[in-house]
């Protein structure tokens, strides 16, 4: 049991640079914490003392703001970190080295008894605000970016952002993922939409100026136009 918690105290020091010893993990970490309440609850939610796991759960959450079903299974060397508004539901199954930022949600999508909740296979890194939802399974070494919806498997070593999230780069390419916010050049679909239409009223605005001077040229002086044409660098900036 001891080795136990030394092993879940060292990740802490693996994942956070913010801690300094092993006093003020034990003493000040709520990720640290709502698992200790989790180990517990979990043993008895096996043994079928299901209240009394829950109540070990409500007090867990009461203290940390970190919300685990005692009967979500968690592998070893789990980290939490800050750990503020985190759910895990039921039937999630999360396996070995995973980490989860704040505001994560692993939930269901369904009513129905049985598995509902998602799979994270080892190596799982869930950035903040994101929420995986349903009987899913996130891929060994696979990333969720921040504030990501997942409603659809992501394949080992795959990056997933956006809502609903979609895959940016597999296993081995150069990394934009980014824990708390999204990558600059994640391709939002919406951002590269306005951009597109930008460019499109740019490129009409030239073809009017081009046929203005053209029917001048022919001795036909069409009424001034009035409106300010079209900055593109400095619309897509304001996009951006």
């Amino acid at each position: 049991m001891f080795s136990r918690l030394q092993e879940e105290i060292a990740v802490v020091f693996e994942r956070d640079p913010a801690a300094r010893n092993a006093w003020e993990v034990i003493t000040c970490y709520p990720g640290f914490h709502a698992l200790l309440f989790h180990r517990l609850g979990h043993w008895l939610w096996g043994a079928g003392f299901k209240w009394l796991a829950r109540l070990t759960s409500h007090v867990g959450r009461w203290l940390t703001g970190i919300e685990i079903h005692p009967g979500a299974t968690i592998g070893r060397r789990f980290f939490i970190d800050h750990g503020m508004g985190v759910v895990i539901g039921e039937t999630a199954e999360i396996g070995d080295d995973c980490t989860l930022y704040h505001g994560v949600t692993l939930g269901g999508t369904s009513w129905n008894k049985g598995k509902r909740h998602p799979t994270l296979s080892n190596g799982v890194v869930v950035g903040a605000g994101a929420k995986i939802l349903g009987p899913i399974v996130i891929g060994e070494g696979a990333k969720i970016g921040s504030n990501a919806v997942v409603v659809k498997d992501v394949p080992p070593g795959a990056t997933a952002i956006g809502i609903p999230a979609r895959i940016i780069e597999e296993h081995g390419v150069s990394g934009r993922f980014a824990a708390y916010a999204l990558a600059k050049d994640a391709n939002d679909p919406m951002a590269k939409a306005i951009h597109e239409v930008i460019e499109h009223c740019v490129d009409t605005d030239k073809r009017i100026d081009q046929i203005l001077a053209v029917l001048q040229r022919l001795g036909v002086q069409p009424e001034e136009h009035q409106a300010a044409k079209l900055d593109a660098n400095q619309l897509n900036k304001m996009v951006d």
